[in-house]
């Protein structure tokens, strides 16, 4: 059987917990219907606080201001763990006490796309992880650094990349024309250049569209 290959782009921001969660439940989507599609992924910056300082926000007291109180933090919490429970997916929000500012972040990942899809993969959910996992601040440079090594960049060259502004203007770019495209929030994931699916969809959800994709497409 032939099977259809779509390129989907993920917009998205690494301190957004819906995208970490959204991201985990397309790559269980995809896993299911190997059996008549695959996927080229790349991924798109997106900042939820762009305002954010170089020394982040206190997660707990940001949150609480955006959302409505500490009560509705803990009930998203609350909610996202579970959901996070039923894929396998940790959340350890206790953990993240800092909400940085993701610029840094993001040009991490848009260098990491010239090592290809995979590194930028390992990349962005090593990204996830230290946030949402190990509490870790992911606007700190050597936080960034770390992960760069780990996922088979150069450390050197990324640090001399990271101490300059070498494509801040190229990720605000990106940012903006996303906004100009419609998206308004996060996750969105856009396929082929042409279909958008927006939100953490369930597995389901994902896996019909693409065993519905494939059937158009052969």
């Amino acid at each position: 059987m032939t099977k259809t290959t779509v390129k989907i782009d993920i917009i998205s921001d690494v301190v957004c917990p819906w995208c970490y969660l959204g991201q985990a439940r397309l790559a269980l989507a995809l896993d299911r219907v190997k059996d008549v599609l695959t996927a080229t992924i790349a991924w798109k910056p997106y900042q939820l606080e762009p305002n954010a300082p170089a020394e982040g926000l206190d997660t707990f007291d940001y949150l609480a201001r955006k959302i409505g109180g500490p009560e509705a933090v803990k009930r998203g919490h609350q909610m996202l763990t579970q959901l996070g429970n039923e894929i396998g997916l940790p959340f350890a929000f206790e953990k993240a006490r800092i909400f940085p500012n993701t610029l840094d972040a993001h040009r991490l990942i848009h260098w990491a796309a010239a090592s290809g899809e995979t590194v930028q993969n390992a990349v962005s959910k090593a990204l996830f992880t230290a946030n949402f996992v190990e509490g870790e601040n992911v606007g700190d440079h050597a936080v960034l650094l770390d992960i760069a090594e780990k996922s088979g960049m150069d450390r050197g060259a990324t640090a001399e990349k990271l101490a300059s502004d070498i494509d801040v203007d190229t990720v605000k770019d990106e940012i903006a024309a996303a906004q100009r495209m419609g998206v308004s929030g996060v996750p969105c994931f856009v396929i082929d250049d042409q279909y958008v699916v927006t939100g953490a969809q369930s597995v389901e959800v994902f896996e019909n569209a693409f065993r519905q994709l494939a059937s158009m497409k052969t």
